[in-house]
This record gives structure tokens, sequence and C-alpha cells, in this order.
């Protein structure tokens, strides 16, 4: 079946589990709405089952897990306007069930382990973004998660961390390389020997030679900047807040980064935060902070994480209405 859709835009969501894809899918069903976006989770393509994988001694991040010729053929089907029979993993009991009818639609998120692993796949994308969380922070994270609500013993998951970590080294970290946009959350710098990791310093990595996207900058663009906006506009606890942004190199190519160190007291005033950021694709003056105020519940909101994630949702939706409207476009020539 194909549907009259004129142009389906492809967006790539990739990072090891636990480092706030979910989060972020939410964000972008806020801008974009839910009726208008299909999520597939790239665990649907596991090749082996939870059995099969501990009988043949492979993580699910393993490439031998997981079906990528068929993942390659859905998505294409999907982006030419095609229904698919995807097939799902279940994970509560670790099998596959029988697939389910998913019909394409004006934006699909491909989000996993694997987005920009397979280089068919990721031809096909128009947009992704790597989450990447550094190893102090998601070992604290998931022991924080897995001890206070799964029960599990710390010993136990410092070894599950530790045996995913070298699969994870292997195919899944290495794809930071290709995506558009990298999201880094790290150890803050503001204080000395943090163990508790809830200050966060995050990082916004954007390309500079994507075609069609604009790297938001703060104040001047092209410069390095070292700001702290802490004062009567801003109210900042302890240990405070540190902005920065210039240019890097990552992977051989040349990123503006942006970057925030420390969190928000009061998440109305991150309006004066917004003011001093350009090229930032908002379609009126506090549409970031009004996106980040919406769900003050959602995690990372009060530091970069939210920030960064909203302002990430919004340079993905310029590159929707931009290739939308060249579709049209060219229909309308025709």
């Amino acid at each position: 079946m194909t549907t009259q859709l004129d142009r389906v835009v492809l967006i790539g969501v990739a990072g090891d589990s636990g480092c706030g894809k979910s989060t972020f899918l939410q964000r972008l069903a806020d801008l974009f709405g839910e009726e208008l976006m299909t999520v597939i989770c790239l665990d649907d393509y596991h090749s082996l089952d939870r059995k099969q994988r501990k009988e043949q001694g492979v993580t699910a991040l393993n490439p031998k897990a997981n079906n990528f010729d068929l993942m390659y053929e859905q998505i294409k089907a999907l982006k030419n306007g095609q229904s698919i029979d995807k097939p799902i993993y279940n994970h509560e009991t670790g099998e596959l069930d029988p697939p389910e009818r998913v019909n394409p639609n004006k934006i699909v998120v491909v989000e996993g382990l694997h987005p920009l692993y397979d280089e068919r796949v990721r031809s096909l994308l128009d947009f992704s973004v790597y989450l990447d969380i550094s190893d102090e922070v998601k070992v604290a994270w998931k022991i924080q998660r897995d001890m206070a609500e799964r029960g599990h013993r710390y010993e136990d998951v410092v070894a599950a961390i530790n045996s995913r970590r070298p699969d994870f080294k292997a195919y899944i970290e290495p794809q930071r390389e290709f995506a558009d946009i990298v999201l880094q959350v790290l150890p803050t710098n503001l204080i000395k020997d943090d163990k508790e990791r809830k200050v966060l310093r995050v990082r916004m990595l954007q390309s500079e030679d994507r075609a069609g996207l604009e790297p938001v900058y703060l104040f001047d663009e092209g410069s390095t900047i070292n700001w702290t906006p802490c004062g009567r506009k801003l109210t900042c606890s302890y240990p405070g807040i540190q902005m920065f942004y210039g240019s890097d190199e990552y992977y051989g190519k040349y990123v503006s980064v942006l970057e925030v160190d420390g969190q928000f007291d009061n998440l109305d005033e991150v309006i004066y935060i917004e003011t001093h950021l350009s090229n930032t694709s908002t379609k009126y003056e506090g549409e970031m902070t009004h996106l980040l105020l919406q769900h003050r519940e959602y995690p990372g909101s009060n530091n970069g994480t939210g920030l960064f994630q909203v302002l990430t949702g919004l340079k993905m939706r310029a590159v929707y209405e931009r290739l939308t409207t060249e579709k049209a476009q060219m229909t309308a020539k025709v």
C-alpha cells in the first residue's frame, strides 16, 4: 500500500539504553504532535531472542544479534510511503512476537542502539542525533535506577555494565561520528571530585558541514565565549552556572560547541539565556523556554540536557519544514 504522503522525513536517534532517548522522544512528540510522528524501535530487529543470545554468548549490542537487511528494506519502504509488517521484540519475555502493520507518517523516527551503524540505513536519514552519556554519569545513573527501582545489588549492576562495555565501545559509540548533533553529558567541572553526578556539564556538538543545519551560537558566531550568566537576571545557587561557546574538532571535522555546566534554579528565567542565543530555529520569542516549561517534570529539565534536547528538536523541525516545502515546490512545478 502507498499513501498520499508527499515526503516522509526520517530522523535517527542513537544511543545506549538508559541515556535519555525516551525523554528526547517525548520532547519531539511535544514539538511535532504525536499524530504526525511514528517511532520505530530498532530493538524490534533483533534476529536472536534473549535465550539465543545467551546460548551464543552475544549481547543485543552486537550486530550479529540484529537483522540489518530487514531493517534497511523496511525503513526504505516507509520512506517511500509504503506500509510494512514490522517484527516485534517483546522485552518482557525476551522473545519475538508476531509482526505488526506500520503505516508511513510525515515523520518517522528510528531510535535505538544502531540507527547509524549500517551505512545503508544511515544514508536514508534526513537528520540524526547521538545521545552520548559519559561512563561516570552512566554508571551513577544506572546504579541509582537499578538499585532504587529494581532492587538490584550494587555488584550485579556494576558487573552488568562491565559486560556490555566492550560491545558498546566496538559497535555503539563509533556511531557518534555520523550524527548531525551529538549531546554529551559529562561530570561537572564546578565541583571538585564530585561523586553524586547530580550537577552535570552538557555539551551540544553541531556539525558545521551539514547542509541546512545552522548551528546555534552564543553572542557572536565564530567567537570563543565563556559566560557566567548568574546575577540579577538568573538565580544560581551553589555551584553556579558556566556557559561556553566555540568551535572544536570532532572526528576530524569542525563542530560548533555549546556547553552548560550547572543547573537552573528557576526554569522561568531560562528566557534570559534564550535571548542571548541565535539561530535557535524558534518561531517566536520565548518558544524554547516555553517548550522547556511545558514539562518541568521531564528528566534533565533543570540542566543543559533539557535545554539542548529542545534546541535539537527545533533544528529537526526546521529540517522537516525545509524538506517538505522543497518537495511541495517541486511537485507544484511538475
